[in-house]
C-alpha cells in the first residue's frame, strides 16, 4: 500500500467518510446510523398534563433503570441530563425529569416529560435531555428521572460559570483506561466522594474486546467480569456488540456512583471503535490494525458507525452533528464535531480534540513522519490552534488523548517505538502547536492512554544538549484498570534493558519529571489563580469493595512559570 508521503496524489480525499462508498452505506445502514432517526440527540421536554408523573409510588429503581444517571455537555445555562429505560419494563408512556436545587425536590427548577416517540430501540432506549436555557450559571442541581412510579437515584449536575465571570478554582477528576475485564472500578468509588467540580474522562470508556485480548497474557483474574457479545466474536462488529459493552460496564456501581456525582465532560480515544484506529487515504475508509475485518472497507465503515452511535446514544456530551438533510451518502468528517471547548470563566479554558476521527496512519517503523501527517485534520488543527491563541483566560488546558512528548525506555529506542501511535509519531504537525505557544506559560496538557501516571515538560525539542524552551507541562492520568507496563510482563524492572523504574525512565528522558507504570487509579487536577495542582491516586484494582487508596505525588505548577515543583506531604 502506497503511504501517504510515498505519494500524496493517489489521496481519495480524506474527509470524505461516505462520498464514494455509497455501496457501502446501503448495504450496512451506514446512512440511517448518520441522521436523525440513527443518532440519539438530545432532546426537549414537555409540560405534562397530569402533575402525578413526577410522583414515585414503586422502589424498582435498578429494574428500571440499570444504568442509572449521568449529566455531562455543561454550559453556562444548563446540562444534558441521561438515563436509560431497561426495554423489557418499559411498555409506553413518558419518562419524567425533575430538577431541584437539593434531593427533596421541594424547590422545583425544572420538570418536564419526555415523549414515548423519543423513548425506542433505535436508541437502546436510552435518553438525554436538554436543559440549556433553563439552569442558573456556576450553579449545582439534583436531578432525577420517574418512569410509571418508578424513581431512578438522583444525581446532581453543575453549570458553568459565565464567561467572564470571577472564579477563583476549578477541579477535575481526570480518568482513562478502564478495561472491564482487567480489573474493578474501586478509583470511582473515591471519584465519586472527591470535592471537584466536573469529570474528565480522555477516552476508552469501554474496551471493544470480549476475550480478555488486552489483558495479562497470564490469563484474566477476574472471572466474574468475562463477557460474551451478542454476535458470538471476541472483537465488536455489530451496533448489538457496542451497546452490550457499554450496557454492561455501565452497570457497575462504582461507575455509576461517580457519573451520578460529577458532570462528565467526555472524550473518545481508540478503543470506543477499535484499537489504534486511524484513516486510510487510500480506501477513504477507517482501517483497524489489529482487527480480523481491519482492511476491508466495507467492514470498518460499517463498524466504526456502530462505534459512534453507541458512543453518543451513550455519553452525554454537546457533539456538533448535522445529517445529511436528503438522507444520502454525505460527508461526516464534515458534519461530525466531537471536539469542543468549555470554560470556566476567567480562570480556565479546556479544549477537547478528537484524535482519531481525522488522523493518518502512524509512521511504519519508529518515529519517522512526513511534513504533511496529521492527526488532527487541517480544519481541526486550525481550530486547535485558534483556541490557544491569545488566551482569554489564566490556564489554558488541553484534554488530549495520547502522549505528546517523546518517551524512550532501556536506551535502544524502543519506548519510542512504541509509542509511534501518540504525538511522537506526528512530530512536524506537533511542531506546528510547539510554535504556537512558544513565549507563553500556563499551558497543561491532561493525558491518558498510555496507562501510567507521569508529568514532564513539553518543549521545542527534545534533541540531547539543544537549547529548547518549555512551553508547557503535561500531567498524565493512570489507567482505571487497564495493563500498564509493569503488568505486561511480570518483572519487567528485572530485565536491565527495559527498565521502568522512576529514576531510569527520567534518566533517560530529561524531560520528564514523574513517572509510575505500575499502578491504576485517577489523577484530581485543581486550578486557581496562583497554581495549577495536580495529584495522582493509586488505587486497587483487585479490590471490588472497599479498594483501598494512596497518594503518589503531588505536583505543582506556579501561575507565569513552566515549572514542576514538588508538594510536600
Amino acid at each position: 500500500m502506497a503511504s501517504r508521503d510515498d505519494n500524496d496524489e493517489r489521496r481519495i480525499g480524506r474527509r470524505t467518510f461516505l462520498q464514494g462508498t455509497s455501496t457501502i452505506a446501503t448495504a450496512s445502514g451506514l446512512v440511517s446510523v448518520l441522521t436523525n432517526r440513527g443518532l440519539a440527540l438530545p432532546v426537549d421536554t414537555v409540560q405534562p398534563a397530569d402533575s402525578s408523573v413526577f410522583t414515585a409510588t414503586t422502589e424498582r429503581t435498578e429494574s428500571v433503570f440499570p444504568q442509572s444517571v449521568a449529566s455531562g455537555g455543561p454550559t453556562p445555562a444548563g446540562v444534558l441530563l441521561w438515563t436509560r429505560i431497561a426495554p423489557e419494563t418499559y411498555h409506553g408512556g413518558p419518562v419524567a425529569v425533575a430538577v431541584g436545587r437539593d434531593d427533596s425536590f421541594s424547590d422545583p427548577v425544572h420538570r418536564g416529560i419526555i415523549e414515548p416517540a423519543e423513548i425506542t430501540a433505535d436508541h437502546d432506549h436510552t435518553v438525554t435531555i436538554d436543559l440549556d436555557g433553563e439552569l442558573s450559571p456556576d450553579s449545582e442541581y439534583a436531578y432525577r428521572f420517574v418512569y410509571d412510579g418508578t424513581a431512578s437515584r438522583v444525581g446532581r449536575c453543575r453549570t458553568l460559570p459565565e464567561p467572564r465571570a470571577s472564579t477563583d478554582s476549578v477541579r477535575f477528576a481526570v480518568l482513562t483506561c478502564q478495561d472491564y475485564q482487567n480489573g474493578y472500578y474501586g478509583a470511582y468509588s473515591h471519584v465519586a466522594e472527591e470535592n471537584v467540580d466536573f469529570l474528565v474522562h480522555l477516552g476508552d470508556f469501554i474496551y471493544e474486546s470480549a476475550d480478555g485480548q488486552y489483558g495479562p497474557p497470564v490469563g484474566s483474574e477476574y472471572p466474574d467480569r468475562d463477557l460474551e457479545l451478542p454476535s458470538g466474536h471476541d472483537l465488536a462488529h455489530t451496533l448489538a456488540d457496542y451497546r452490550y459493552l457499554y450496557n454492561t460496564y455501565r452497570s457497575d456501581p462504582h461507575l455509576q456512583r461517580a457519573l451520578e456525582r460529577h458532570t462528565l465532560l467526555a472524550g473518545w480515544d481508540d478503543h470506543e471503535v477499535a484499537d489504534n484506529r486511524y484513516w486510510d487515504d487510500e480506501t477513504d475508509s477507517p482501517r483497524f490494525p489489529s482487527h480480523p475485518e481491519g482492511d476491508d472497507p466495507d467492514a470498518t465503515t460499517r463498524i466504526t458507525a456502530a462505534g459512534i452511535q453507541a458512543w453518543v446514544e451513550q455519553m452525554p456530551a454537546r457533539i456538533e452533528y448535522e445529517p445529511a438533510e436528503d438522507g444520502t451518502a454525505d460527508d461526516l468528517h464534515e458534519r461530525f464535531r466531537l471536539q469542543r471547548r468549555f470554560r470556566f470563566g476567567d480562570l480556565a479554558t479546556l479544549v477537547l480534540t478528537d484524535e482519531r476521527l481525522f488522523r493518518d496512519p502512524p509512521p511504519a517503523y519508529g518515529n519517522g513522519d512526513a511534513p504533511d501527517r496529521t492527526m488532527l485534520g487541517d480544519e481541526q488543527l486550525q481550530w486547535f490552534l485558534d483556541a490557544i491563541d491569545a488566551p482569554e483566560t489564566t490556564w489554558t488546558v488541553w484534554a488530549n488523548e495520547v502522549l505528546t512528548m517523546p518517551l524512550e525506555i532501556g536506551g535502544t529506542g524502543i519506548g519510542s517505538y512504541l509509542n509511534r501511535d501518540a504525538w511522537d509519531g506526528y512530530r512536524n504537525e506537533y511542531a506546528t502547536i510547539v510554535r504556537q505557544l512558544a513565549g507563553g506559560s500556563n499551558f497543561i496538557t491532561l493525558t491518558g492512554d498510555f496507562h501510567t501516571a507521569m508529568a514532564g515538560y513539553q518543549r521545542t525539542g527534545y534533541e540531547p544538549f539543544g537549547d529548547h524552551e518549555r512551553v508547557g507541562v503535561e500531567f498524565m492520568t493512570p489507567a482505571v484498570t487497564s495493563m500498564n507496563l509493569a503488568e505486561i510482563v511480570p518483572g519487567i524492572d528485572d530485565l536491565g534493558w527495559f527498565d521502568i523504574t522512576e529514576r531510569a525512565v527520567t534518566t533517560l528522558n530529561p524531560h520528564i519529571e514523574f513517572f509510575d507504570s505500575t499502578v491504576w487509579g485517577y489523577t484530581v487536577v485543581e486550578f486557581t489563580d496562583d497554581a495549577c495542582t495536580y495529584t495522582a491516586y493509586s488505587v486497587d484494582k483487585s479490590v471490588n469493595d472497599s479498594a483501598a487508596k494512596r497518594r503518589l505525588e503531588t505536583l505543582r505548577v506556579p501561575e507565569g512559570e513552566v515549572a514542576i515543583r514538588t508538594v510536600d506531604d
